[in-house]
């Protein structure tokens, strides 16, 4: 399928590596020009490399944390008119609120909250006038299903925040041509994911493979996602042919949703 973005142009956050380089690679693939950035320059530069090898569009590394004014502003002014714009930033960590401080919510706050309302304010109405946008928020599984653990309420926090702001939002642009959607990830086979599933297993007392196979089996479909399977909904998404959904938190989980999606 001809997703009908050929030459558009994307801003995609905190590309480099997981969920946000697989978006990129999909975009890329269909001829997106493509704003890439990342904190560590190495890593950003083998991305790009990867992407222009395998891609048909343009793409852009921008070293910048997105999570600061300085951050975004680079990104905007390497790509000053995306028609896509792709939200994505890492969560903070786990643990108990009764250790969370202000400055802790703050920063939560800032980097799963704001960031992405505030790219969204200085590019929506851009897209509005020119009669086409595509944003999608790379957010949590969480924000739907919290769970009773307790852990990690800093990112559910901000990024149920930001949920609730963005339906809002879509539902005032869906005459523009603009949507606005989230697409919220279980677990995938990220450099996050193995990382977790090593504290785990250190934990409870497992080797990382046993770990591995006890979190793969409490999934429906009985393994981690792919991330280029992230990618190729959050593609989706961005074409043509997705005109008509603005306003969703679309799963994409495994089936590990316990209630009607």
């Amino acid at each position: 399928m001809d997703l009908g973005i050929a030459g558009r142009r994307a801003i995609v956050c905190a590309s480099s590596k997981g969920l946000g380089k697989a978006c990129a690679a999909a975009l890329a693939a269909e001829g997106v020009d493509v704003t890439i950035n990342g904190r560590d320059p190495a890593s950003l530069e083998a991305t790009a490399a990867e992407l222009r090898r395998s891609s048909n569009g343009r793409i852009t590394a921008v070293v910048a944390d997105v999570t600061t004014q300085e951050g975004r502003d680079a990104l905007l002014e390497a790509c000053p008119e995306p028609d896509i714009l792709i939200n994505n930033a890492g969560g903070p960590p786990p643990g108990d609120f009764r250790n969370w401080d202000r400055d802790v919510w703050i920063r939560a706050v800032e980097s799963n909250m704001l960031t992405p309302i505030f790219l969204m304010k200085a590019t929506v109405d851009g897209m509005a006038s020119r009669g086409f946008g595509r944003i999608v928020n790379i957010t949590t599984a969480g924000v739907k299903m919290p769970g009773t653990a307790g852990t990690l309420g800093l990112s559910l926090g901000a990024r149920s925040g930001l949920t609730s702001f963005s339906v809002m939002l879509a539902r005032s642009l869906a005459a523009t041509g603009v949507t606005i959607n989230g697409l919220l990830p279980g677990r995938f086979a990220t450099d996050r994911l193995r990382t977790t599933m090593a504290a785990d297993a250190a934990k409870a007392g497992l080797t990382e493979a046993e770990a591995t196979a006890r979190a793969s089996a409490e999934i429906p479909a009985k393994r981690f996602g792919a991330p280029a399977e992230y990618g190729a909904v959050c593609a989706f998404l961005c074409s043509v042919h997705a005109g008509y959904v603005t306003g969703q938190n679309l799963l994409v989980d495994g089936g590990a949703f316990p209630g009607i999606g």
